[in-house]
C-alpha cells in the first residue's frame, strides 16, 4: 500500500514542518553545548586549581612547607553559620606550620574576597584580594599588582594591634585609608580580622598534628 496516501507530505511553509525543523536546531544545539561543556570542563578546573594554589603560594611561604596544599584540606563551619570554609593547611613533616581560607569583607559595590595566611602562632603571613567590585582607580588599591598596601597586615594577629584598633586610623584604628573611597579598606581590615578570629577559636583542631594511618592521613 502507498503510505503517501495515507501520510500526506509535509508542507514545507506548514507550521508542523517550520515546528520540526526549529525542534531539530534546538536539539542540535543543545547536544553541542553538552560536547563543549564536557570537553572544557575538565581544562576549567584544571584553571581554577592554578589560580587558587597561585594564590596560596602568595600567602604561605614555600619555605614553610613540603606538602600539596590543595591536596590538605579540612572544612570547619562558616563564620557566617550557613555553610562550611575549606582551610588548605600547610604540613612541615607532620607538623601544620600555617594555615590558609578565605574571609570576606562588604565592600562598596560588594564582597571583597580575601584569601588569608596565619602561620600556627596566629600572625598573619600574608593576604591577598581574590575578587572584587570596588570602584577602578580608588578601592582597586587594594589589589598588590596595584598598590602594596594589603602587605600591611603581614606580621599582624588579635594583639598586634589590640581589637579596638583593628580599623582603619579614620575610625581609630592603624590602617591606612585611601582617599575618597574608606569603605573599602575598612572591609578588609573586617575580613582579615574576622579570618584571624575564626583561627583564633578553631586554632587547636587546625594545628593539631597528622598522623598516619595504614590506609590514610589523619589529624589529631
Amino acid at each position: 500500500m502507498n503510505q503517501s496516501r495515507i501520510l500526506p507530505a509535509l508542507d514545507r511553509d506548514g507550521v508542523g514542518y517550520q515546528t520540526l525543523l526549529l525542534g531539530g536546531f534546538a536539539l542540535a544545539a543543545s547536544a553541542l553545548l553538552v560536547v563543549g561543556n564536557l570537553l572544557t570542563q575538565g581544562a576549567i578546573a584544571e584553571r581554577e586549581a592554578e589560580d587558587l594554589r597561585a594564590s596560596l603560594e602568595q600567602v604561605i611561604p614555600a619555605e614553610r612547607y613540603d606538602n600539596d596544599l590543595l591536596a590538605t584540606t579540612m572544612a570547619i563551619p562558616s563564620p557566617r553559620g550557613d555553610d562550611t570554609l575549606t582551610v588548605y593547611r600547610a604540613l612541615a613533616g607532620l607538623d601544620v606550620t600555617a594555615v590558609a581560607f578565605e574571609t570576606v569583607g562588604q565592600g562598596y559595590a560588594g564582597p571583597i574576597r580575601v584569601m588569608l595566611g596565619i602561620g600556627a602562632d596566629g600572625r598573619v603571613l600574608g593576604a591577598r584580594v581574590l575578587a572584587h567590585s570596588e570602584t577602578p582607580g580608588l578601592g582597586d588599591k587594594i589589589e598588590i599588582g596595584r598598590d602594596d598596601w594589603i602587605t600591611a597586615f603581614n606580621g599582624r594577629d588579635l594583639r598586634d594591634p589590640p581589637p579596638e584598633r583593628w580599623a582603619v586610623k579614620k575610625d581609630g584604628g592603624v590602617f591606612d585609608q585611601f582617599s575618597g573611597a574608606t569603605i573599602t579598606p575598612r572591609a578588609v581590615v573586617a575580613a582579615v580580622k574576622s579570618g584571624l578570629e575564626t583561627f583564633a577559636a578553631q586554632r587547636d583542631a587546625l594545628t593539631a598534628s597528622a598522623v598516619i594511618t595504614t590506609n590514610t592521613t589523619q589529624f589529631y
